[in-house]
């Protein structure tokens, strides 16, 4: 067992390499601050994290060909006409490249939510338990893109399908 006092080697080693570290670790924050000061304001950066399919804002690029499900409508809770209760997920698949296309559909959510509760909530109650689901779709996917401008909505997912009474 070593027994360190005030004047043993092994504690004066450990201070110095203590001190060296931290003068090494403030010579790196000198040097950076100077260096980002002296960078003109546009200048690109000196190397990015996690590839070159990743922006500034940290979303992933989208590639060519990329497809992603819109699912912003949530789980809908919708009265029906006999007092049931029908909880529904609606979700499509649009073009990751369409970035026009994409902000519309998030400021249409809500617009969305409600052209889907008014369309289930009109239907008799029989025809929602056994409903044709490829006729449902398509008239809800025609009322959707009566609401878009800058593209249309080519498939509907279905998921969550309860009917509580």
């Amino acid at each position: 067992m070593v027994k360190i006092t005030s004047d043993s080697k092994l504690w004066r080693i450990i201070y110095l390499a203590l001190l060296s570290l931290s003068g090494v670790l403030a010579l790196f924050l000198i040097i950076g601050t100077i260096y980002g000061l002296a960078r003109y304001r546009d200048a690109e950066p000196l190397f990015t994290l996690g590839g070159p399919a990743e922006t500034r804002t940290g979303e992933t690029a989208a590639l060519p060909g990329d497809t992603r499900v819109f699912s912003w409508f949530g789980r809908l809770r919708i009265p029906l006409a006999n007092s049931s209760i029908l909880i529904l997920s609606i979700a499509f698949p649009y073009s990751a490249n369409d970035a026009a296309f994409a902000e519309e559909l998030a400021a249409k959510t809500g617009d969305f939510r409600a052209i889907a509760a008014d369309y289930f909530s009109a239907l008799p109650a029989e025809s929602v338990i056994q409903f044709d689901e490829d006729k449902v779709k398509q008239e809800l996917l025609e009322l959707l893109n009566e609401n878009l401008r800058l593209g249309r909505i080519q498939q509907l997912y279905f998921s969550d399908f309860m009917i509580i009474d």
